[in-house]
């Protein structure tokens, strides 16, 4: 959360959002997280969304740029 306010995401609060989700979702991910609150939950969840750094993805397209000859110092 920290790193979405220092992007400035956690501006002004104006935006209202709505829709059906399961509880036993919504349940599990204030579990997992230890957020208490329904706007806290999706404020952290879109956070999340918004600032994922896509590791994964570039990991996967540079698989094999690195040259095999190249002496690590182990």
């Amino acid at each position: 959360m920290e790193a979405a306010e220092h992007s400035g995401l956690l501006g002004e609060k104006s935006k209202r959002i709505g829709g059906r989700i399961s509880s036993a979702l919504v349940e599990q991910a204030k579990k997992h997280t230890g957020i208490e609150t329904d706007t806290d939950l999706i404020e952290f969840a879109l956070a999340s969304v918004a600032l994922e750094d896509k590791f994964a993805e570039t990991f996967r397209k540079t698989r094999g740029t690195v040259d095999p000859a190249l002496k690590l110092g182990f």
